[in-house]
């Protein structure tokens, strides 16, 4: 593996914007395409549809679609004691954090006689979608799950992709994390076609209002397509390939460094790797230790192609790598300096950032509390990661009493006439006309 360091100060602006690009997505006008055709044939043949792409892609030669009850059990039973409890005990502090953020009701009264409120109900139906194949994601499931749960929408339904041909089965961490989640609707369905069944429901599946979760680029965009049509589904955020981005300065520990880009590296080939510091003999010392620990990962060809997309950036001081981080805003962001405090004050578009040499990503990714559903590609800038209220929708109620419309009503008529809305001054103007006769005729028919 070639590690080149670019110095940040020896850049002209055009150089710098170019050094921070993300690696292109594979959004070709034939993946458009493919996924139209997917999402069309599951709209019109349902669960046929669904049960020849089984065939075709995962090699089902008959697909039940849900995982039986009895299927869930025998799968959850296979389980050791020490990795339920090591799913408990993530399950318990991601719904210790989601727990307080529960939303308030808002009421108040802007003017005597004027009340307006804010309140919150969660969505009715909701589809979680769980990435399997090579690397299934048990921890996915916690974190779409468990807010679900405490936000209490109705239906929840877990899609996920069929592991062994033979067996049709899905990874038992994955049962197991759903049922502390409370969710036993499970499909093993993944792709595409997973999206579109939840996005217009089948013969089996039952169409939901929003989906949630990560995948791959069939399945980004499958959640693009049907998030632009009114009659498909809500999806919970744009994303793109998995990244961070390290800031370090030479108090931080290469070792840790390195692992830290490695975690992410081996997430998948298009994943991308940013390690930003002050010091060069910390970017060298990092690459020393990139090149020992690759060579001894099991994933150890997914994370070199992913450090070919790697960057190395070397600032001169660590005000100057906050202002990079920032211009990249990152999925993850990692800082080990020897002001770590001082640092996170500065950095404003990340969507998750983790704190200190004993903070790694994989803290976040499966067990401190926080969501690891986190808008990628740059998108932090305006996105957030996923929390409760993601789970829930807003909607406001006002309610003017006849005091009210008299105090307020003459306003609304002056702002309607302004912007040439008749109809609107006069649905007040007619109430306040009323108001008045009302007033005249008990003026009249007092003593």
């Amino acid at each position: 593996m070639q590690f080149q360091i670019s110095n940040w100060q020896q850049l002209d602006k055009t150089a710098q914007q170019a050094l921070l690009e993300r690696p292109l997505q594979q959004q070709s006008d034939s993946l458009k395409q493919a996924v139209k055709q997917i999402i069309r044939a599951v709209r019109t043949e349902g669960d046929a549809a669904l049960q020849r792409f089984s065939l075709e892609f995962d090699k089902l030669q008959s697909n039940p679609l849900r995982l039986s009850d009895e299927s869930q059990q025998r799968l959850i039973g296979s389980l050791s004691d020490e990795l339920k409890t090591a799913i408990q005990i993530a399950y318990r502090n991601i719904r210790s954090f989601h727990a307080a953020q529960v939303p308030q009701n808002i009421r108040i009264e802007t003017q005597p006689g004027v009340i307006c409120e804010l309140n919150y109900s969660a969505l009715d139906q909701v589809g979680l979608y769980v990435p399997g194949g090579s690397a299934p994601l048990p921890s996915t499931v916690l974190m779409l799950g468990v807010p679900a749960q405490l936000a209490g929408c109705r239906r929840v339904v877990l899609v996920t992709p069929p592991g062994q041909p033979e067996a049709g089965d899905i990874a038992a961490e994955i049962v197991y994390a759903a049922s502390l989640c409370g969710i036993t609707e499970i499909y093993t369905l993944g792709g595409a076609q997973a999206v579109a069944a939840l996005a217009y429901g089948t013969e089996t599946i039952g169409k939901v209002d929003k989906i949630f979760g990560p995948g791959n680029r069939f399945v980004t965009e499958a959640k693009q397509q049907v998030s632009q049509d009114a009659r498909g589904a809500a999806i919970d955020m744009p994303a793109g390939p998995s990244e961070v981005l390290v800031i370090a300065d030479d108090t931080a520990n290469p070792v840790f460094v390195a692992a830290d880009l490695l975690s992410q590296a081996e997430h998948g080939p298009d994943s991308q790797v940013v390690l930003v510091s002050p010091s060069e003999a910390l970017l060298v010392n990092t690459i020393s230790e990139l090149t020992r620990q690759t060579a001894l990962l099991p994933r150890a060809e997914i994370a070199k192609k992913a450090l070919s997309n790697s960057r190395l950036i070397l600032t001169p001081d660590l005000a100057t790598a906050a202002l990079v981080s920032n211009q990249y805003a990152p999925e993850h962001l990692i800082i080990q300096t020897a002001d770590d405090q001082g640092l996170l004050g500065k950095l404003t578009n990340a969507a998750s950032i983790f704190v200190g040499p004993y903070t790694p990503e994989s803290a976040g990714d499966y067990a401190s509390g926080t969501n690891h559903v986190l808008p990628t590609y740059g998108y932090s800038r305006n996105h957030s990661s996923l929390s409760l209220a993601d789970f829930y929708r807003r909607y406001t109620v006002q309610h003017l009493t006849a005091d009210g419309m008299r105090d307020l009503g003459p306003t609304i008529v002056k702002l309607a006439k302004a912007e040439g809305l008749d109809a609107h001054a006069n649905a007040v103007s007619f109430r306040l006309a009323e108001l008045a006769l009302h007033a005249k005729i008990s003026e009249g028919n007092r003593p």
